[in-house]
């Protein structure tokens, strides 16, 4: 069965990849996963010309090819009104593997899986559709036809899965639109990083965030939580891990506290480096104003970290049960008064820490892979590449494990 993936996922040339292209994040993991539930996989994404970062991660997969098309021109505005002639240069490409496919994937937002999405409505293919934005607060026009659509033709041979958890399913208007986790740690890792988080010193204070650095992460308040902070436990300090446009006015804050000597700002760095300093932190930090399914935050529980977060999407489910501690609004004063429960003392720092890993155990990349093809293979009534697989026979499990 040959599998055409649609992404807006930038990617580049990479001599040391298999497939001769890299690109950064979880996406490469998910995009291995999928992969090898198919004869041939087939990902059409656009390409620069060259890594913009330091952080890259190969493509690979099963028989995964990379398919690029040539990067949209404009930003914003510009992009949406040049993106036409774009799909004018790219269409042989597009229409040539549409035809060829068995079945088409479009992880959404996105423009290019947008068309990757209605191509395969037009043209009658088997549809799998993972929205992976914060599916409970559409806001953009796009956003709202995704859903719409989502809504629309969820069900018969179109898997549609929004990614995110709660008690109730995605959607009151069809029940076939599902939830679905997010993850890039697969079983070995899970392991690994949690046989790394002895010995921890919870009175060290170590707080770590990690996201892109815009204005909803609000990881002002933890900054000036440290100002709260810094009386009980004098060796307190933040790691800032990420990009964003609020990292210069993030960094003036600090420097304005009087914090600027302990907060660290680290940019984007590449998985592995991510998961180095999750393992030397004591508690992750993640006030965040709305949410899909942050990955980084079952990275962080994966190295048994407590989290301390805001009630938004999924998080109230991951840390119910003692992963972590919900702030009650979003203030320093908040942060810091969860944080200070947590370090309380080493016997309630443990038992959170026990907790993290326990909760974090539920979500590898395998599950994640058995999930979705579960999905596939009652929908599409064909069977998928699953010999290694021990598929449920159930669908999409509506809430967290």
């Amino acid at each position: 069965m040959r599998l055409v993936i649609f992404s807006h996922k930038p990617c580049w040339p990479c001599a040391t990849s298999p497939t001769g292209y890299a690109t950064d994040g979880g996406f490469p993991f998910q995009m291995k996963a999928l992969s090898e539930l198919f004869d041939t996989a087939v990902l059409l994404v656009p390409c620069l010309a060259a890594n913009p970062a330091a952080a890259e991660t190969p493509l690979t997969g099963n028989h995964l090819a990379i398919v690029p098309l040539s990067w949209p021109p404009g930003k914003g505005v510009g992009r949406k009104l040049l993106f036409p002639f774009w799909l004018l240069r790219n269409s042989p490409e597009i229409l040539s593997h549409l035809w060829k496919a068995d079945a088409v994937h479009a992880p959404i937002p996105g423009d290019v899986g947008t068309i990757g999405m209605l191509g395969a409505v037009l043209l009658r293919k088997p549809l799998f559709v993972r929205y992976c934005g914060n599916w409970l607060k559409p806001r953009t026009r796009a956003e709202k036809f995704w859903h719409w659509f989502m809504e629309r033709f969820a069900g018969g041979r179109n898997v549609m899965l929004a990614t995110g958890g709660a008690t109730a399913p995605p959607s009151d208007r069809n029940p076939q639109v599902r939830w679905i986790f997010s993850t890039s740690l697969t079983e070995q890792d899970l392991s690994e990083y949690a046989a790394c988080r002895r010995g921890a010193k919870p009175h060290w204070g170590r707080l770590i965030t990690v996201a892109r650095q815009e204005q909803g992460k609000r990881t002002d308040l933890v900054i000036k939580s440290l100002a709260l902070l810094k009386q009980e436990f004098p060796e307190v300090r933040l790691e800032v891990v990420g990009d964003g446009t609020e990292l210069e006015s993030l960094a003036a804050l600090a420097s304005s506290l009087g914090l600027r000597d302990r907060v660290v700002f680290h940019g984007k760095t590449n998985h592995r480096r991510v998961m180095e300093l999750l393992q030397s932190a004591d508690i992750f930090c993640f006030p965040s104003a709305s949410e899909g399914f942050p990955k980084a935050v079952l990275e962080a529980l994966a190295c048994g970290l407590p989290v301390v977060a805001s009630p938004v999407s999924v998080l109230p489910l991951l840390l119910k049960d003692g992963a972590g501690v919900l702030i009650s609004e979003p203030t320093p004063e908040a942060v810091a008064f969860a944080v200070q429960s947590v370090l309380s003392s080493p016997e309630k720092y443990a038992a959170h820490s026990a907790r993290a890993l326990a909760v974090a155990s539920g979500f590898s990349l395998e599950h994640w892979q058995r999930e979705i093809a579960a999905a596939l293979q009652i929908a599409w009534g064909q069977p998928l590449k699953t010999d290694s697989l021990a598929l449920k026979t159930s669908a999409v499990p509506l809430v967290c494990p």
